[in-house]
């Protein structure tokens, strides 16, 4: 299989070309039986090994994508690049971290923190890769944004990141942070069951300054495949059984935009996955969306939606049921930090 669709990234990564399908790693790690490392090595390399000689694959890890929030993440990323060195140059990584961890893990922008989070960081990675991009996992109300960003900019001076990125942020909070520094990429949550008012801003305001969204989540963490058909599917221990959108009662009432559109994609010969990533993707050349996937099979079905190219009339039919569907349920349990 072969991958054609490629975009490029913002800012000071804008001559870094990478597949317009993204890979998200945090669920090889953050449950409580991390997958083991050749099947997660597989399903990374199908999705690099896909891409058009040049092209970078947008990999994205967490300093705290551990059960316990250990830097189990980190690690498996080490030991992928450690064993598979050629692959080093084919991908691009991006780590978030910038939390203060506990029992809550809450965001701490400050001077110390981030330096003691990039440090940890490339620690983890023991020299394997660089970290070609840092990004805050949400933005910290109690710490100058200006300052948190200067703060990135001497870490990225001393050769400890290359490249600076935002994550879980307002529009505004964006403009302000390009404005201390060009921002490569900023990561949002987007799909057709997560497309808020905010998300529409942030995804117009990175147009207009050239920064790549990084949209996470497409696949509305696995219910729009149509493969969780209730809360029982999902294993113990999984973070999403905490999530608003999972319970019962708003489960089997926002399953409705399951069926609708499985429909669609069923009339278009792709599958439901695809479907999503492909409208995810029509929402502008600078938008990529971000599956995680374990399984190389999966890796491939999503790139691959990358290259699937809906119509006007696809995307009208597509927006009508994203309009209708009243989804039930917070996208997550505590929302407080959610476009910081």
């Amino acid at each position: 299989m072969s991958i054609r669709a490629t975009t490029s990234l913002g800012g000071t990564a804008s001559n870094i070309t990478v597949g317009k399908v993204a890979h998200g790693l945090m669920m090889m790690t953050w449950t409580p039986e991390p997958v083991p490392d050749e099947q997660c090595f597989e399903a990374i390399k199908a999705g690099v090994d896909a891409l058009p000689p040049g092209t970078k694959m947008f990999l994205n890890g967490g300093e705290f994508y551990g059960h316990n929030l250990a830097t189990t993440n980190l690690e498996m990323i080490a030991r992928f690049f450690e064993k598979y060195p050629d692959y080093v140059d084919k991908t691009f990584l991006s780590v978030k971290g910038g939390l203060k961890l506990g029992a809550v893990p809450l965001p701490d922008g400050s001077p110390a923190n981030l330096r003691r989070s990039v440090e940890l960081i490339n620690e983890k990675l023991r020299g394997t890769k660089r970290l070609d991009l840092f990004e805050s996992a949400r933005v910290d109300p109690n710490v100058s944004l200006e300052e948190s960003i200067r703060t990135l900019v001497e870490l990225k001076n001393e050769g400890k990141l290359d490249h600076i990125g935002m994550s879980e942020c307002s529009a505004d909070s964006l403009r302000r942070g390009n404005a201390v520094h060009p921002i490569a990429a900023v990561e949002i949550e987007v799909s057709p069951w997560a497309y808020e008012g905010e998300a529409k801003n942030v995804i117009a305001t990175a147009e207009e300054l050239g920064i790549a969204v990084i949209a996470y989540s497409p696949l509305g963490r696995g219910f729009l495949t149509g493969q969780i058909k209730r809360p029982e599917d999902i294993p113990e221990g999984d973070f999403r059984r905490s999530l608003p959108r999972f319970q019962e009662d708003n489960f089997k009432h926002n399953f409705a935009i399951v069926d609708a559109l499985t429909a669609i994609a069923r009339s278009k010969n792709v599958t439901s996955a695809q479907l999503s990533i492909a409208w995810v993707a029509s929402l502008g050349k600078h938008v990529i969306p971000l599956p995680g996937s374990s399984h190389a099979k999966r890796t491939r079905e999503n790139c691959a939606g990358g290259d699937i190219e809906l119509s006007a009339e696809d995307i009208a039919e597509i927006n009508r049921v994203v309009s209708a569907v009243d989804v039930k349920g917070d996208r997550y349990a505590h929302q407080a930090y959610l476009w910081g």
